[in-house]
């Protein structure tokens, strides 16, 4: 089980990204158009999901071949194998899409999908069970399974979102934008659930972003023979610094770091953009994601709300960089801050940016 193509999936933009921390944590990968993919077995899949910050999912390839009719699929899908990954005890569902393919009847493969599994290795299905996909692009059908379950932007310890919530992926993403390495303090002048800051401080404790939560892969039937990842932390600083008009973000940001484990390196304070000063140590980053008209409210009332956040800062900030995450060129520069923006990058239907600047 050590040949296995894996692939990774992220957000579109960010497949630079990933290809880097990919790297850095030792896999052999390449990028693709959606991700990057590199070849293992369990534990690389295991270490894929536990800690990788900007992968979305985990995918891992257990068949390739060609199939011109459904009896052809049929014959090749009962040679893949099924007991290597599957359990009799552990449901599945499969998922099945057909393109430009002589097999067109994406239920009628499924169901041959369905009763290979069945038939070889006993397990039942159902509408929550582990996920396996079957695409027919060309006439080349690929069978692949997913690896993590939930979407790895759940990290398992934030029960309070806010009203319009980052994803942590692209929180992780956006730091690595900004060449946040886990030296610098981080400051977050609306920091709603604190996503920024929780991800920021991970790094720099050295805490694995999947180690609070379960994937699917542990019901794999090679799962058993993984060992525990033992935890790897270090001392508290207090360099995380999260701030909200919000009161109730800001206890919820603070019950968030507490089940995440990170309370003694965050502080949070219920205050306006206005009330806004430096912390006494060397400069670090600003990451702001604040309102934007698409998210929340009237674009035209947020002019204002920009140009305060960007005169505090310049007043209050200096040395400090800026990373500004918002869907429209014209407010990043009514903050006055010189900016210059990154890829546009797809968030729940809308498509945001990140605006950063040098040392202001």
């Amino acid at each position: 089980m050590d040949d296995y193509t894996i692939f990774m999936a992220c957000l579109p933009g960010f497949e630079p990204l990933l290809l880097a921390e990919t790297q850095e944590l030792g896999f052999d990968t390449s990028a693709l158009p959606g991700g990057v993919e590199f070849t293992g077995g369990m534990a690389e899949i295991a270490r894929a999901n536990r800690e990788s910050r900007l992968a979305s999912r985990v995918l891992v390839r257990i068949g390739e071949f060609r199939a011109l009719h459904l009896a052809q699929l049929d014959k090749r899908l009962r040679k893949l194998p099924w007991s290597d990954w599957l359990r009799a005890d552990v449901p599945v569902r499969v998922e099945a899409s057909c393109t430009r393919s002589r097999i067109y009847h994406q239920k009628a493969a499924a169901q041959r999908v369905e009763r290979a599994i069945t038939d070889i290795v006993g397990a039942p299905l159902a509408t929550d069970g582990l996920r396996v996909m079957l695409r027919i692009d060309d006439d080349l059908a690929t069978i692949s399974m997913d690896t993590s379950g939930e979407g790895l932007h759940k990290r398992g310890f934030k029960q309070f979102t806010g009203k319009a919530p980052l994803r942590e992926t692209m929180a992780a993403g956006f730091l690595r934008q900004m060449g946040y390495d886990g030296s610098q303090p981080v400051l977050d002048p609306m920091c709603g659930s604190g996503t920024f800051l929780l991800e920021a401080a991970e790094i720099a404790a050295g805490l694995a972003p999947g180690r609070g939560r379960g994937f699917a892969f542990e019901q794999f039937a090679g799962a058993a023979k993984l060992h525990p990842v033992p935890p790897v932390s270090r001392t508290p600083e207090l360099r995380y610094f999260g701030y909200d008009r919000d009161q109730g973000a800001i206890h919820g940001a603070r019950a968030n770091a507490e089940r995440a484990g990170l309370g003694d390196w965050c502080q949070f304070t219920c205050q306006p953009i206005s009330a806004l000063t430096r912390p006494d140590m060397s400069p670090g980053l600003v990451m702001v994601n604040p309102p934007y008209g698409g998210r929340i409210g009237n674009i035209g009332q947020l002019y204002g709300l920009y140009a305060s956040l960007g005169k505090v800062l310049a007043e209050q900030f200096q040395g400090w960089r800026v990373g500004l995450v918002t869907t429209e060129t014209k407010l990043a520069h009514a903050t006055g801050l010189k900016l210059e923006a990154g890829p546009v990058i797809p968030h729940g239907g809308l498509k945001v940016r990140l605006f950063q600047s040098a040392p202001l």
